[in-house]
Parts: structure tokens; C-alpha cells; sequence
């Protein structure tokens, strides 16, 4: 019952990657050449207060404890990834979490 959740999240984050493909496609036939928009531009579209707020929380509290290492090579080389791609890597990651397994004979 509970694997119900992260498929339902998955195929949402599967969807949005579609979403994010047809959206570089129409920008694409428009250009006349390949438009991949990074996920970095469409987080800060949708919503540019928490991506820098994000930014804070990292340098901030995390960064000191590991090293300072964090956004600047790490999360910042996710956000230079086209939106599809992050996008539909978290979608299969949760999908596959929410998958069922097959169960093991109790006697083999």
C-alpha cells in the first residue's frame, strides 16, 4: 500500500520531464536548432525566492560541516543538467523505489 506514493511521485516528475521535453522542442523548431533549457533557468523561473534561499540554506548550514563543497562543484553542475534529464532521473528514481519486487521462495 505505502509503494503507492513514490510511483504516484515519480510518474509526476516522469510527466514533467515530458512536459519539459515537448517545451525544448517547440524551442527548438522555433530556433532552428537545439534549445535545451538547464534546470537551473527553469527553477529559477518557477520560483526564484527559494532557489536562492536554497543557495543560503547550503552555504550556510551545510557546507561548513562537509567541506565547503556542495553547491559550488555539486548541486550547481545539476542545475547546468537540461530540466528533462534531472527531471526524469528523479521520476525513474522514485518509480523504481515505489516498484514492487519479486518475493524469494522461502525454500530454494
Amino acid at each position: 500500500m505505502l509503494l503507492f506514493l513514490p510511483r504516484f511521485v515519480g510518474l509526476w516528475f516522469v510527466a514533467g520531464a515530458l512536459v519539459a521535453i515537448t517545451i525544448d522542442a517547440a524551442k527548438s523548431i522555433a530556433a532552428s536548432t537545439l534549445v535545451l533549457t538547464p534546470f537551473g533557468a527553469a527553477l529559477h523561473a518557477l520560483a526564484p525566492a527559494t532557489l536562492l534561499a536554497a543557495q543560503t540554506f547550503v552555504q550556510q548550514r551545510i557546507e561548513p560541516h562537509l567541506g565547503g563543497w556542495v553547491w559550488d562543484p555539486v548541486i550547481q553542475s545539476i542545475l547546468l543538467l537540461p530540466t528533462a534529464a534531472v527531471l526524469g532521473a528523479i521520476g525513474l528514481l522514485f518509480t523504481y523505489l515505489g516498484s514492487r519486487r519479486p518475493r524469494r521462495a522461502a525454500f530454494a
